[in-house]
């Protein structure tokens, strides 16, 4: 058994299905291993979703590196990137980003280890935002990445509830507007 099968097979259940159907003997079912087994690694269905979304934030944060380094997309391409990638999830029946913030509500105790895997995961989406804007030169970039963010959340909250794909274009021609009045406030067209 490979972990990284394991925690994959977890992401695209708990994507398509939900938290509420996660659990050990599902999860064993569908990569085909012995439950046992399973247990050795994770002895409930909370660790399992713990090390399945630590795991997803890597993956995420691979995919922010890799963007970051590709020298062929403009700093606003590269944030406005985010929405291909999920617009591309979503027509497959994926949830993606929605994982933290149903984990979160699963789990309400704002102490509990899935809200601070859910808060750095916040934490590196701001960064991400605010050093694209920052390169770009924008104005009260902490303001405007605050609000990129704000869209972004909204975006997946609403997904998370209805699981549109049209809520991923609109957030996209949102963040889109902002990064516009944003270039125009940097180049005095809105004093």
């Amino acid at each position: 058994m490979l972990r990284e099968q394991v925690l994959d097979q977890t992401l695209n259940l708990l994507e398509q299905r939900g938290l509420a159907t996660l659990s050990l003997e599902n999860v064993a079912e569908l990569v085909d291993v012995p439950l046992n087994e399973l247990r050795r690694f994770w002895p409930d269905a909370e660790a399992l979703l713990y090390d399945s979304l630590r795991y997803h934030g890597e993956q995420i944060e691979i995919w922010r590196r890799q963007l970051m380094l590709d020298e062929t997309l403009t700093p606003p391409q590269k944030l406005l990137a985010r929405y291909k990638v999920l617009d591309e999830q979503v027509r497959q029946q994926r949830y993606p980003g929605c994982l933290f913030i149903a984990a979160c509500t699963f789990f309400p105790e704002s102490g509990a280890p899935i809200h601070q895997l859910a808060e750095n995961q916040k934490r590196a989406s701001y960064d991400y935002t605010l050093s694209l804007l920052q390169e770009m030169g924008s104005d009260d970039a902490e303001m405007v990445a605050q609000q990129m963010e704000l869209i972004l959340e909204g975006c997946l909250s609403k997904l998370l509830v209805k699981r549109q794909l049209i809520d991923v274009e609109v957030a996209r021609r949102l963040a889109e507007d902002v990064l516009n009045v944003a270039r125009c406030r940097e180049h005095g067209a809105l004093s």
